[in-house]
């Protein structure tokens, strides 16, 4: 079996241990897949929360493993999962916001100077938090995670043309926002 196949092969009968309730499995699993489930949070710009997704993922991952079918690449499932936590994050972000909005006026801004907008500006992550959700969606799984087009769509439940159209414009936007930069 070539090196390629071996890992999802393994994820499948890991899955298949952790369905019948085996925690060796499943640490197993989040042994092998934290890391890139904690770059996939911080390239959608919860790095301060990455452990906490990672974790509330992985807690999804066993919650749901009773109904995982290996009709695709565990990945595309594992992936799938943290999407919908990230989702969940930024809803409660923007309760929090919206509740702290309310607030704001009555305490005093604090200002650094302006140097904390210089480093943002400077930021790759910055410029990636600046795009709209569905083009970072598909440019840090294409991207950062390294998955094909095929993979996003299902991920996302989107056609691959729109994958590929999103993610053309993301990058034309993050080229637009690194181009206004450096003038």
């Amino acid at each position: 079996m070539s090196d390629s196949v071996q890992p999802e092969t393994d994820d499948f009968a890991l899955m298949a241990q952790v369905r019948a309730g085996r925690e060796d499995a499943f640490r197993a699993l989040v042994e092998r897949h934290r890391r890139p489930v904690l770059n996939f949070f911080a390239r959608m710009g919860a790095s301060p929360h990455g452990e906490d997704l990672a974790q509330e993922t992985f807690v999804r991952l066993w919650n749901y493993r009773k109904k995982y079918k290996p009709a695709a690449k565990f990945t595309t499932f594992l992936y799938t999962l943290a999407r919908h936590a990230w989702l969940d994050h930024v809803r409660r972000q923007v309760r929090f916001q919206s509740f702290s909005e309310r607030y704001r006026e009555e305490m005093p801004a604090h200002t650094d100077g302006g140097l904390g907008q210089l480093r943002k500006d400077l930021d790759v992550q910055a410029a990636l938090e600046k795009l709209p959700t569905k083009q970072r969606d598909v440019l840090v799984l294409a991207v950062h995670q390294g998955l094909a087009y095929e993979e996003i769509a299902r991920i996302l439940r989107i056609p691959v043309g729109t994958v590929k159209s999103r993610t053309f414009n993301a990058l034309a936007a993050l080229k637009e926002m690194f181009r206004e930069n450096q003038s």
